[in-house]
């Protein structure tokens, strides 16, 4: 497919539009911000006709837009928390349109149960906090038609956001895992839009996550945005490692930013923990009529000492945990008995099911047991408030913090005590330790929490998040574009303007039309697949390259990393074919020539030293192993773990680099190798001097076709460049520079596959001249 790819089972007939009917924005900035809920309150009319709206000031949504500039334009774009008849949904949408600049999307009763409390809070979020679904009755099996509705529930969000979008001028921000696959929705329509993704629960390792029967097709998804946010580098590092296990995808660090290569695209991940609204508590904090509430509080407790507790109520909060802890502190340490109060603080829960009203069943408990035997009159150790409570109620100030070590802000907060929830002693003592701190000691960790809340808030996380998208973004409309793929495997591949794929009518005429060509051929992953276990050549690829070379107008080379011995054996039948053995170590011109050696030196006691080095990382990492070249010893590791086995190589990488500094050779790593060779061997070496020894007969090249896949080609590619301007190369040569696979290159044109590489060169090889007896068949060697 190079047309924009379809979603089959849920198209529509607008697939191929990339416009909008809104006219284009021009004079001022604006964001779509996407999430499951608009930040607005909804009120049924005392008189029953209609709704009133207002916003929800607690909403993060409504809040972000404190990060932006004031000529930002911000519309919302999600459901709403009440079910609107149908036949007034075009009047709220208009009303919420024009007054709020919020676009509802309106699920389907159906589909939203089983979006959202279905896959939503059965499969995503109990699977995103590591509860896997071990029996039908504990977490509950894989449901497609679940997975279906969720896709449902994505594309009617996508249609909403279609309906307002300026895709040439507009942002879009997606937010959390409700919506992880709405990106393919909207790249496969917008090819070039800005759109960044934030997931505001945990990510995952990818042993949990593998076991999702989505796996892929989530992630291909969210790698449809241009950056992908994470609380923590946790998180971030589980969708990596994800990403490289499951689809083979490697990131790069570069200058502070990460980055994922995808068919051309760089997908940024950020992280940044979300802040909190400090405006909000502040004047919450000022506000005078609060003062009443904050004596009662004070009258209420007087004489104890509070630990405070806010939690959602959730199967993964571990409200029970806390108090398991509070009644082993009061254990532990009788002392706090009549003095130390838990107010726990329950929000309303967001979800349901077996699973959670066994948890609220089991806090019940836990409270009626921890009263029962440490109350007394007057005095009730756990008080517990299954309600939301306002912010002027609950914000001390002055505090010591206890949190658990996986909560996202926990590396944040540098001053809190950490704690495992699970091991209940320890947070027993944590806890103590927390409310025995000396006053001073928790005014200075106090103070230092509120110096890092006050500068890292919701609208400094924004701000950061938007800054990053627009730096990911800032070659979309200068880079070639096109969608491929069917389904969820729809991606965009993007490429230098100048990057094209190699035309075959081009190439042949070019190829016609010159009389003294040079043609560089790379073995694997050019004309042998990297995936082929039997790596001798075809019968095809033999009659091919035979054909080509024995074309007295021809010089062809094929310049492996290969050892001379298997290449030479291979090729016998192509007697006129040069082989460049070793990246260029061992040169032959043609079958009846001598080996030639290009290295400086022929000293290879530098083999007794590298050797042990990598028997060790060998003996170390399964699945690797160490081929031994004449000239070069290389360390494989293709078929180890991916994340080990790149890790392992990083490491080698080093070794050898600190044990051969004062030796004559190079290190090197590629596609799953780590080499060691002598310095000055390279394949680009070998392409100059073939150019050289051409121009230097007389046949200074006219035509010059070099193809490879991997890094070491990229080293002919960027000689070649250089030829033209020394004059190795006249100004005038056809020069066909050509890469296998879409990816960044120094070269100019790409091939798809091996298969196309063929496909080239048997066109080639059908426009060529078999060398004639009369000719001088020394007529091509040095």
């Amino acid at each position: 497919m190079t047309v924009p790819g379809v979603i089959s089972e849920l198209d529509d007939d607008q697939a191929n539009s990339v416009a909008s009917d809104v006219q284009s924005s021009l004079i001022q900035d604006r964001i779509i911000i996407v999430a499951n809920q608009l930040p607005v309150k909804a009120k049924r009319r005392p008189d029953n006709k209609g709704w009133s709206f207002s916003w929800d000031e607690d909403s993060l949504m409504l809040q972000c837009k404190d990060g932006f500039h004031e000529d930002m334009e911000v519309i919302y774009v999600g459901s709403l928390r009440v079910e609107v008849d149908p036949s007034e949904q075009d009047d709220v949408s208009q009303l919420l349109l024009d007054k709020f600049k919020c676009v509802p999307a309106f699920l389907p009763p159906d589909i939203l149960n089983k979006f959202y409390h279905g896959f939503c809070k059965q499969h995503l979020w109990p699977l995103f906090h590591y509860m896997l679904p071990f029996s039908a009755s504990h977490g509950g099996r894989f449901d497609r038609s679940l997975w279906e509705a969720y896709v449902a529930a994505n594309k009617i969000f996508s249609q909403r956001v279609i309906e307002v979008i300026n895709p040439e001028d507009d942002y879009v921000w997606i937010h959390d895992y409700h919506l992880m696959v709405l990106p393919t929705f909207l790249r496969r329509r917008f090819t070039r839009l800005r759109m960044g993704f934030f997931l505001h629960s945990p990510f995952p390792s990818s042993e949990i996550y593998r076991t999702l029967p989505v796996r892929e097709e989530i992630l291909k998804a969210l790698l449809n945005a241009d950056l992908i946010g994470f609380h923590t580098f946790d998180y971030a590092r589980h969708f990596l490692s994800c990403c490289s296990r499951m689809l083979g995808l490697e990131y790069q660090s570069k200058r502070g930013y990460i980055g994922l290569e995808y068919y051309g695209r760089t997908i940024g991940i950020k992280i940044m923990p979300v802040g909190i609204h400090m405006g909000q508590i502040e004047t919450v904090l000022k506000h005078a009529d609060n003062e009443w509430r904050v004596k009662e509080l004070k009258q209420q407790f007087q004489g104890k000492t509070v630990l405070l507790g806010v939690d959602d109520m959730d199967i993964f909060k571990g409200l029970n945990l806390k108090l398991l802890a509070m009644e082993a502190m009061l254990k532990q340490h009788p002392k706090w008995q009549g003095r130390a109060v838990l107010v726990q603080i329950a929000n309303p829960a967001r979800g349901s099911g077996k699973d959670l009203e066994e948890v609220q069943a089991e806090i019940q408990e836990s409270c009626k047991r921890i009263n029962e035997t440490f109350g007394r009159p007057g005095y009730e150790p756990v008080v517990f408030i299954d309600r939301p409570v306002s912010l002027s109620e609950s914000v001390p100030k002055k505090s010591m913090l206890v949190v658990s070590e996986f909560i996202g802000c926990s590396p944040s907060l540098s001053g809190a005590i950490r704690v495992n929830p699970w091991n209940m002693e320890s947070t027993a003592e944590a806890m103590n330790e927390a409310i025995s701190m000396s006053d001073n000691e928790k005014q200075l960790r106090h103070e230092k929490h509120y110096r890092y809340v006050s500068s890292h808030d919701v609208a400094y996380w924004s701000r950061s998040f938007f800054q990053d998208l627009e730096r990911a973004c800032k070659d979309h409309f200068r880079r070639r574009c096109w969608g491929i793929g069917l389904s969820f495997g729809f991606r965009v591949v993007a490429l230098d303007p100048n990057f094209r794929k190699l035309s075959i009518d081009a190439i042949v005429s070019a190829y016609l039309r010159s009389k003294k060509r040079a043609i560089l051929l790379d073995y694997d992953g050019t004309v042998m697949p990297q995936t082929s276990i039997n790596k001798s050549p075809s019968q095809e690829v033999l009659s091919i390259i035979n054909t080509l070379s024995s074309d007295a107008k021809n010089t062809v080379f094929l310049v492996s990393g290969r050892g001379k011995d298997s290449l030479g054996q291979w090729f016998s039948p192509c007697k006129k074919l040069g082989i460049a053995a070793e990246h260029g170590y061992y040169l032959r011109w043609s079958a009846d020539k001598d080996w030639e050696i290009c290295g400086q030196n022929c000293d290879f006691g530098w083999f007794q030293i590298a050797e042990p080095v990598m028997k060790l990382y060998t003996e170390s990492t399964d699945g690797s192993y160490i081929e031994t070249k004449e000239s070069a010893l290389v360390w494989h590791h293709r078929d180890a773990d991916p994340g080990f086995g790149a890790s392992q190589a990083k490491e080698l990488l080093d070794h050898l680099e600190s044990v051969l500094a004062n030796e004559p050779v190079t290190v090197k790593s590629g596609q799953y190798i780590v080499e060691v060779k002598p310095q000055g061997v390279s394949k680009g070496v070998v392409a100059e001097k073939i150019f050289t020894s051409m121009a230097d007969k007389g046949r200074q090249a006219d035509f010059v076709l070099c193809i490879g896949d991997d890094r070491s080609d990229e080293d002919m590619f960027e000689r070649i460049g250089n030829a033209s301007t020394s004059g190795v190369l006249a100004s005038s040569t056809n020069v066909f520079a050509c890469t296998v696979g879409q990816k960044p290159s120094k070269a100019k044109y790409y091939l798809d596959d091996t298969s196309d590489v063929l496909h080239m060169l048997r066109a080639l090889a059908e426009d060529s001249d078999p060398l004639s007896d009369e000719e001088d068949e020394d007529s091509r060697s040095p």
